[in-house]
């Protein structure tokens, strides 16, 4: 079987050099593999939840859906993210990250291909909690492996390539959406819905053969091991010692609760939701809030939120580029109020032109690229590695509640408030965010894991 970002001591260590810590190592073709593979979670995430936008302006007349029906199947897959993100990240910090690197996608495609074949919207609402759950154990999976072979002056860019690429999944998905809508007709949810297994199962033999951590293995005691995974990456010349020594400090979930790693969690939970929250509801039902402002029919509103996903993933693709360049504190806090400012100019919109209202969209697309790509920077720098999937999977988990609410409310809310309201909630839980960024983000740019994570 064709083997993922697995490498020979020679093609690992092309230009990885000798004598150097894993956290100072130069930038290698394994380190760009592991860091595509990886990225195929959050596409597939913001693919599910996209294409759902999608299929619901099909199946809500097909099965004369309420709007809270809507709100529950929209929710049900950020209610399974939250499941799998708290469950896959305590298992990941059990077993290692190299086995559960590819048995969550084999979940992911089963779940799609039990999409297609569903009738009624309670069996639907259970397939996607279950997707949910596979697509959710893989964020603390995948981000916690790559987090842990990166560079530290390279780590804020390679994390933030999979942020970028959750933007190019729910961009993908909406393209993909409006061409099966011509293709197929009427029934072309159900093609939407079985569409992720194909990338799943491609994720699966591109991820097959991938190194476990050395860092997880060494805070295992399985100093052999670690030994060997560093050799076959870098090279013969690899020694453990090239891993810092407080790396096998032991560290408990009970670390999570209490002093320096709880106000760490506090601020990953607060600023990760608040920045979360209006963009899920945007992706999942974006057409409807289009139509809402009166800019088109649904075809046209559906092909407008696919610009907004492009706009979006060229924000993501801006502030990768400034990860390693911008103190993360100054890419966190000045893109999130731009974006604030922009969803209450939405909310107060009213009838403002299209242009303005365009304009408005854009601005918010953009600018929250930078908070977003730090969604899974800031939690796998602030945490050893015997709790850092956990971590990332309790803050993904929070966010993802956070999420699921926005997301259950954001349809009775246009049906209620209408979408000016609507939006200036949205706001006022995006400026939440903005504060406590402010008084509680740390700065970790260039900083080695050992340092950042450091009780």
């Amino acid at each position: 079987m064709t083997s993922g970002p697995q490498t020979t001591s020679r093609s690992g260590q092309d230009d990885a050099g000798t004598g150097s810590s894993i956290d100072d190592l130069p930038l290698t073709s394994f380190h760009r593999r592991l860091t595509f593979y990886s990225a195929g979670g959050p596409f597939l995430d913001g693919y599910v939840l996209a294409m759902m936008g999608i299929a619901l302006t099909q199946i809500t007349p097909a099965w004369n859906l309420s709007g809270a029906w809507q709100g529950l199947i929209g929710a049900s897959a950020l209610i399974g993210l939250f499941l799998g993100g708290l469950l896959g990240g305590y298992i990941t910090d059990r077993v290692g990250r190299q086995t559960m690197y590819t048995l969550d996608l084999l979940l992911v495609a089963a779940c799609s291909v039990g999409q297609f074949f569903v009738e009624g919207p309670i069996l639907l609402l259970i397939a996607r909690l279950l997707l949910g759950m596979a697509v959710g154990a893989d964020y603390p999976i995948a981000t916690s492996l790559l987090a842990e072979f990166a560079p530290r002056r390279k780590r804020g860019s390679l994390l933030g390539w999979l942020t970028a690429m959750w933007a190019a999944g729910s961009a993908a998905a909406f393209l993909v959406g409006e061409w099966l809508i011509h293709l197929v007709g009427d029934e072309a949810w159900r093609w939407m819905l079985l569409s992720p297994a194909i990338p799943a199962v491609a994720l699966v033999f591109a991820r097959w053969g991938t190194p476990e951590s050395p860092r997880w293995l060494a805070s295992q005691g399985r100093i052999d091991e670690a030994n060997a995974a560093l050799q076959k990456v870098f090279g013969p010349t690899a020694k453990l010692d090239d891993i810092p020594d407080d790396e096998a400090k032991p560290a408990t979930l009970g670390s999570l609760m209490k002093g320096v790693y709880l106000r760490r969690m506090i601020f990953i939970s607060v600023f990760w939701t608040c920045s979360i929250l209006p963009i899920y509801a945007i992706y999942a039902f974006g057409p409807a809030m289009i139509d809402a402002f009166g800019l088109g029919e649904p075809g046209q509103a559906n092909l407008g939120e696919a610009c907004i996903g492009l706009l979006f993933l060229l924000g993501c693709l801006a502030a990768t580029l400034l990860a390693n360049r911008l103190n993360r504190r100054t890419l966190l806090i000045w893109p999130f109020a731009i974006s604030t400012v922009a969803l209450l100019g939405l909310g107060l919109a009213g009838t403002a032109s299209t242009l303005t209202i365009a304009v408005l969209f854009s601005v918010y697309a953009i600018a929250i690229g930078g908070p977003t790509i730090l969604q899974w920077v800031y939690p796998n720098e602030l945490f050893p590695t015997e709790i850092r999937a956990t971590a990332v999977g309790l803050g993904t988990s929070i966010s993802r509640i956070g999420a699921a609410l926005g997301t259950f409310l954001t349809p009775i809310g246009l049906q209620t408030f209408g979408i000016g309201t609507t939006l200036l909630i949205a706001a006022a839980i995006s400026a939440t965010g903005v504060i406590v960024s402010y008084f509680m983000a740390p700065e970790t740019r260039n900083k080695s894991l050992s340092e950042t994570s450091g009780g």
